[in-house]
Parts: structure tokens; sequence; C-alpha cells
């Protein structure tokens, strides 16, 4: 899961680098260098388990002993936070990329959700207490919002403004950098899931008896569509990089992919109760390329010179 960093050990290999993409004698040269990749990670509330994803789909264990793990979230290194949610203890951990935990805030009342703001600040929905605390990056908590009725998913928009969805009320509140705050969307049944796409539009799913789910979006004016409807239990959601959303879907054990128009299809199964969602940007390895390769791009080099 760590970011790769190759340095480039001759003139012909930074060749190969300058000049890819160069159709040469009817043949597209194309190379993996620089190219951005996501992996997903995925909470499991039963089996109390992180798994990661592959970009196809290939799964493996990321971190296992947890309790009931809701939230994810990176931060801009790629530490993996993760609210583990319980009745008698909760807690919220860090995870490296190598998968070292560690604590960063024990005592809470059932945390679920985390966000990030552009600072690096986490925010957490504490569904107990009814608070957003928000942690700075040197650990010191303070309390950003209360009196809420079981907050649970968070979102930032590009402009800085929290998005809480209020499970309690059916609510979908707005809160400026300063805690000012609004409501954004009001009448939802069974508030979970948030998630802005690249254009401010605000996702939100919505759960209920087997079959009633239901995907919401609502532009930045507030005016709301369905994106998608006959889901079970969907819970988490999440962009990848292109603009497809992923549902974390707990009463199948499903995660599904939906395409910017809705197009739905199934990327992963088998889980027992997948629950948070959180995309983490990785850096592909650079292939070897071929002595032939090399040769060829190295005479490509060397022609655009000459010109």
């Amino acid at each position: 899961m760590t970011a790769v960093k190759t340095k480039f050990k001759s003139i012909i290999r930074a060749a190969y680098d300058s000049f890819r993409g160069t159709v040469f004698a009817g043949t597209v040269l194309l190379t993996a260098f620089g190219t951005q990749a996501q992996s997903l990670f995925v909470s499991d509330f039963e089996t109390g388990d992180i798994y990661g994803f592959t970009p196809s789909g290939t799964q493996s264990t990321f971190a296992s002993g947890l309790v009931n793990p809701a939230g994810l979230a990176f931060d801009s290194v790629g530490n993996l936070f993760a609210a583990d949610r319980n009745l008698n203890s909760s807690f919220i951990y860090a995870f490296t990329t190598q998968g070292f935990r560690s604590t960063i805030a024990d005592g809470l009342n059932q945390p679920n959700r985390l966000a990030f703001d552009s600072a690096g600040n986490l925010f957490v929905s504490d569904w107990g207490s009814g608070n957003i605390y928000e942690f700075m990056p040197s650990g010191v908590k303070s309390t950003f919002a209360s009196g809420l009725i079981h907050p649970l998913d968070l979102a930032f928009n590009s402009a800085g403004n929290l998005f809480v969805a209020n499970q309690g009320s059916g609510n979908i509140y707005e809160f400026t950098p300063s805690g000012v705050r609004s409501t954004f969307a009001s009448g939802l049944s069974t508030l979970s899931g948030l998630a802005f796409n690249s254009a401010g539009d605000l996702f939100v799913s919505t759960g209920g008896p087997p079959g009633t789910g239901y995907i919401y979006e609502f532009t930045p004016d507030g005016t709301q569509s369905t994106f998608a409807s006959g889901l079970n239990l969907p819970i988490g959601l999440a962009f990848d990089g292109v603009g497809n959303l992923f549902e974390a879907e707990r009463g199948t054990g499903s995660i599904n992919e939906f395409t910017p128009d809705g197009t739905r299809s199934t990327f992963a199964s088998g889980l027992s109760a997948p629950y948070g969602l959180a995309f983490q940007d990785v850096t592909l390895p650079v292939p070897e390329p071929s002595a032939f390769g090399l040769l060829v791009v190295g005479a490509v080099a060397f022609l655009v010179r000459r010109r």
C-alpha cells in the first residue's frame, strides 16, 4: 500500500520516461510512470476487520482484532484512521501504511464517522453523545458541535463547510468552519452515508427494510433527485478519483460501484457487514522495460534531438 518511488539510473531510462506514449513504427509505447491508482479500504462492523482492495478488486486483511470498526479516513500522508465503536469502550485508532496501530482517543460514546478538513484536523461524529469532536494534528481535542441526535456520517465540501447526517432528526446540517449551523436538507429517513463528487454534488444514502434503501443526489443549491433505489441497508459512500461512487451495502455484504450515469456493478461481495469506506492513493511501481524497448525509445530520443 505504500508509495513506491523510482530513480532513473541512466540517460536511456530518462529518455524512456520523457518519450513514453511516442508512436514508433505503428506501435504506441505506454508506461505506468507516475500513474496514480486508488486502493479501497473497508471496515467490517461484525468481524472487527479492516480490508484493503486493490483497484482490480483483490482483497487482503489490513487490520484485525477490532470490536466494531465503523468510519475510516486517510490523512494527507496516507495514515488510516478508524473509529472502533463499542458500547463499553470506544477508540479512535491510527494505522501507519505498514499497519502499525496507535490510539488517538478513547472514552468516546460510540464514535461513528471520521473526516479530515483541509488543515489536517480530524472530525469525529460521536453517535452516543450527540457531539462532533475536532482533533488537531497535535492531538488536542475540542467540541466542534453539540446537541445533535445521533450524528452519523460527515463530509466536507470544497468550501470547507462540514456536512453532518443527523440520523435522529432526519436532517443534514451544514456547519461553516466557525461552527455556524444551518439545515441543508430535511425529511430523510434512516440517514447513513454522505459523499461529495468533484462537481460539488452531495450524495446521501438512506436505509430501511431490505430493498428500500436509496442514494439521493443534492446539487449545491439543495435540489434533490434519486440516484439509486432498491438497495439493502446502504451505509458508507465514497468516490474514487474518476467519479465512480462506491457503496457499502450492509444488508447484502457487498460493495457496489456506480458509474456517474448510475450504472451499477458489484465490486466485492462475501463480507459480513461492510460499513466505512475510504480511498488511499498509491503510486504504481515502474515496470522494467525490455532491452528492445530501451533501444527503441533511445533511438526516438536521438532522432528528436537531431530535428
